[in-house]
């Protein structure tokens, strides 16, 4: 029987930052945060502590030492088992190797985007372009403030550029939308469905 892999997609990141080094679950907050790694993970106390309870139930990681840094709490300090290194490993290597269909709820609503009307449709792109670019720019800022400074290595940081990539492309083409709008060069439906213009 195949073992189950961990349902939560935050058990990728905090098995991917405990190959660097040993952590306690605050250090991986931080660090997730650091990296700007809190947008492509829903990252909160109850959720990560979960996942690490998850995993060393599993097996996948076992808890090394205890900490106490100062006044503050005692923190435990978690690594990868041979086991939990393995299956990690052979989880990211599939996940990088095999494409799967994602369902972003974008790709769903521009689907009908006709059903706006023109002005609408123009106004809410318009809006989303503005937001895409200034989180383009934010992911840009973390990984230039990281990476350029020489705190992080490039490699720790290559999803942020890929973050970055794709903000942009996105950007790009909703821009483009707009210009074609905007040069009545994209036909509309004349009355919100899929089929018709209102030229026709």
């Amino acid at each position: 029987m195949t073992e189950q892999r961990p349902a939560n997609p935050l058990a990728l990141a905090v098995l991917g930052l405990l190959v660097e080094r040993p952590m306690h679950p605050h250090a991986i907050a931080a660090t997730l945060r650091e990296r700007g790694l809190d947008q492509a993970f829903k990252v909160t106390t109850g959720s990560l502590y979960d996942t690490v309870r998850s995993l060393e139930r599993a097996g996948w990681i076992t808890a090394r030492e205890t900490v106490r840094v100062g006044g503050r709490p005692e923190r435990t300090v978690y690594a990868h088992t041979e086991h939990g290194r393995r299956r990690f490993v052979a989880w990211l290597d599939e996940l990088i190797r095999v494409p799967t269909k994602e369902y972003p709820r974008f790709l769903s609503a521009v689907s009908y985007l006709g059903a706006l009307g023109r002005e609408q449709a123009r106004d809410a792109l318009s809006e989303r372009a503005d937001r895409l670019a200034g989180q383009a720019d934010e992911a840009h800022r973390a990984w230039a403030e990281v990476v350029e400074s020489g705190r992080v290595p490039r490699l720790f940081m290559i999803e942020v550029e890929y973050v970055h990539r794709m903000l942009q492309a996105e950007l790009a083409w909703v821009r483009e939308i707009i210009a074609d709008l905007d040069a009545g060069a994209l036909p509309w439906p004349a009355h919100g469905g899929r089929e018709g213009t209102e030229d026709g």
